[in-house]
């Protein structure tokens, strides 16, 4: 078993709770658990976050938070920075990603570069459910995040994409159940070499 104290935050950025964002996100979160890896899943839906502001108050601040109060945007990115993994979900809206998710993104981006790069060399990676099309340019949307953070991303038996429309479509994807769980196999296997 793997120390437990390595932790791995997955925020699912779909507005129905437990869809087929969380459920994708469920089977690579239960793989890290399998390699006793600690593992929290963050529902955004509900949750209420602001937009970034392009203020660049955390620039000036450098206190590792975005001037921003009254949301949960600081709390979400005190969680990114305290995990080594950070797992980042989301449903394909427009052939992009959720407002919720890119909220998230633009505001800890931010605050991570104002602050020497507090997301450098943490293992990142992307979970996209979709309906039909659009999903690779809402994966790439994701991956940009950990990419320009200086994160390391591992690779899957295919891209970490799921189809399905109704809540637990997904999983009569076959395939995207299986690309899930070695995606949660290889971010474990990283993590772990990372910590050597």
């Amino acid at each position: 078993m793997y120390e437990t104290q390595t932790k791995v935050v997955a925020f699912n950025g779909s507005a129905r709770k437990g869809g087929n964002t969380a459920i994708l996100l469920r089977y690579v979160l239960k793989e890290l658990e399998k390699e006793g890896i600690e593992t929290e899943l963050v529902e955004l839906s509900g949750a209420k976050i602001h937009g970034c502001l392009a203020c660049r108050k955390c620039s000036v601040n450098k206190d590792r938070r975005c001037s921003q109060t009254g949301d949960m945007g600081n709390v979400y990115i005190e969680k990114m920075e305290k995990a080594d993994g950070i797992l980042l979900g989301s449903p394909t809206y427009v052939a992009d990603i959720s407002p919720e998710i890119k909220a998230l993104m633009d505001r800890a981006c931010l605050v991570s570069k104002a602050n020497g790069g507090m997301f450098r060399r943490k293992v990142g990676a992307a979970v996209v459910a979709v309906r039909r099309a659009g999903a690779i340019h809402a994966f790439d949307a994701l991956n940009h995040f950990f990419l320009i953070g200086e994160m390391i991303v591992p690779g899957s038996s295919y891209w970490n994409i799921g189809i399905g429309l109704e809540i637990g479509d997904v999983e009569k994807d076959e395939e995207a159940i299986q690309t899930m769980k070695t995606l949660g196999q290889n971010m474990a296997w990283l993590l772990k070499k990372l910590k050597n």
